[in-house]
């Protein structure tokens, strides 16, 4: 029971650690969002602000993975082809073989 209780405790940190990352991010994202939304008023400014916090932050939009850039890089390579073709060419693109 006591090598437990430390473990709880830890993990309650960690918890609590995590949460607050967040209420910050979230209320740095609202001050980002205030600021850029400047003067707008009324319904205009409810849109903005709609969006403004609902979208991803623009680094992790645009950061792909080497999966996803290896995957982009041969759908662009494999141009026209159909079906088997393209099924065996990607295969073979995606594992380094072409």
């Amino acid at each position: 029971m006591r090598a437990i209780l430390p473990s709880l405790l830890a993990a309650a940190l960690l918890a609590t650690l995590s949460v607050s990352h967040a209420e910050n991010s979230q209320q740095d994202k609202m001050k980002t969002c205030n600021a850029q939304a400047g003067d707008k008023k009324g319904d205009d400014r409810k849109a903005f602000m709609k969006g403004c916090l609902s979208a991803a932050p623009a680094a992790q939009e645009k950061k792909l993975t080497p999966q996803q850039e290896k995957m982009k890089t041969c759908n662009a390579s494999a141009g026209d082809k159909k079906g088997d073709d393209r099924k065996t060419f990607m295969k073979g693109c995606l594992s380094g073989k072409s």
